[in-house]
């Protein structure tokens, strides 16, 4: 295949696509806006699905150093109610299917992958315009450009590609997260590392949940999950971070202490984390030299599956393109019709409508226990 492949975004499915193509020597260049691979942290863990997940890193050859990442115990899932009561356990047995790991570790696993210089960073987009035929000219913060023949748009929820093929935009969902951090937790917050356990734990109430994941280290990660209009998050000054955690704090009060400290012990600022999306189902008509993945291609509220499934289009964009050297429109094509209802499934899998409905906590406890009902 002649044609190089110019990908803006790396993130996970940007670079999943920039290693499969690599596998198979085809010439590929990421643009991303951050300045390095360290310009922020990434994320907490991932559990890599067996459908999605897996088998994109599998076509990525990365199999072997994806297993080197899995973080033994972190598939333990707790459920608690408001008052601290354990309503749901299962352990991790190591028998499960998706194993836990780093977002961070992995995404530098992605770019160790790939040859000095695949990734170019600080490039900021601020403009694509169409030039004819399959040629687009992609214009950066730092003021250079360059012209494209094979476009992919891996640049996440407010992409600056996916106007070449959609007018949609995300919308908010209803629901906020704020992102908090406990650090040495066994040590330094023992009580609610006891609550939290070895893996996830949800302590739900309807309307309102506290998520937490144990990390490497005792660290314990947390999103708050509120269902709120957009500007009751807009009117919390989260520059003040003593004001912003008792603002987010209040929403429960009365709750078991070891599950509030997760908010108001944290180590570092909450971080708002307004939840937005496209329409399930969000497709576009074919455009030559185009296309999307992940999020900037199907957006969707937490469930899970949205990194699996941007890896997956990774990998299957990169699998088309090898499949098709001679014809990257047939590939595309071939992509698009398959990627639609794939998003579309993964997108209606309301697993954050379990956590927050108004038989929280039992609605999900009864998912997990295999009820598919509350109580």
């Amino acid at each position: 295949m002649s044609t190089s492949v110019t990908i803006i975004g790396a993130g996970l499915g940007g670079l999943v696509l920039a290693r499969v193509l690599h596998v198979h020597g085809i010439p590929v260049t990421v643009y991303e806006a951050e300045a390095s691979p360290t310009a922020r942290t990434q994320g907490g863990m991932l559990d890599i699905h067996e459908g999605n997940g897996q088998p994109a890193l599998a076509a990525a050859g990365l199999t072997e150093e994806f297993r080197g990442l899995i973080h033994h115990g972190a598939e333990a899932i707790r459920i608690l109610d408001r008052d601290g009561k354990v309503l749901y356990e299962e352990p991790d047995d190591g028998t499960g299917g998706r194993p836990e790991v780093h977002r961070g570790a992995l995404r530098q696993v992605l770019l160790d992958s790939l040859p000095a210089g695949t990734v170019v960073w600080g490039h900021k987009v601020t403009d694509v315009q169409s030039l004819g035929d399959t040629r687009h000219e992609v214009s950066f913060a730092n003021g250079t450009s360059v012209t494209t023949t094979l476009l992919v748009g891996a640049d996440g929820a407010w992409s600056r590609v996916r106007p070449l093929l959609s007018d949609a935009k995300p919308e908010y969902a209803g629901v906020s997260f704020v992102e908090t951090y406990l650090y040495e937790s066994d040590t330094r917050h023992p009580a609610s590392a006891e609550a939290v356990g070895g893996g996830s734990l949800f302590a739900l109430a309807p309307g309102k949940g506290i998520a937490a994941h144990r990390e490497s280290g005792g660290t314990l990660h947390t999103y708050t999950q509120l269902i709120k209009p957009r500007d009751w998050l807009d009117a919390i000054d989260f520059t003040d971070t003593v004001s912003a955690t008792e603002q987010v704090a209040r929403e429960f009060d009365g709750w078991a202490p070891e599950l509030t400290a997760l908010i108001t012990d944290t180590d570092t600022p909450p971080v708002p984390r307004p939840i937005n999306t496209l329409p399930i189902g969000h497709r576009w008509d074919r455009v030559p030299g185009v296309t999307l993945l992940g999020d900037a291609a199907h957006l969707m509220v937490p469930n899970g599956d949205g990194a699996n499934v941007a890896m997956y289009d990774g990998s299957e964009l990169g699998l088309a393109l090898a499949a098709h050297p001679d014809d990257v429109e047939a590939a595309l094509a071939e992509y698009e019709q398959a990627l639609f209802p794939r998003a579309a499934e993964a997108a209606a899998d309301d697993i954050l409508g379990l956590y927050l409905n108004d038989d929280a906590p039992y609605s999900l406890v009864g998912f997990f226990a295999g009820e598919g009902q509350a109580r």
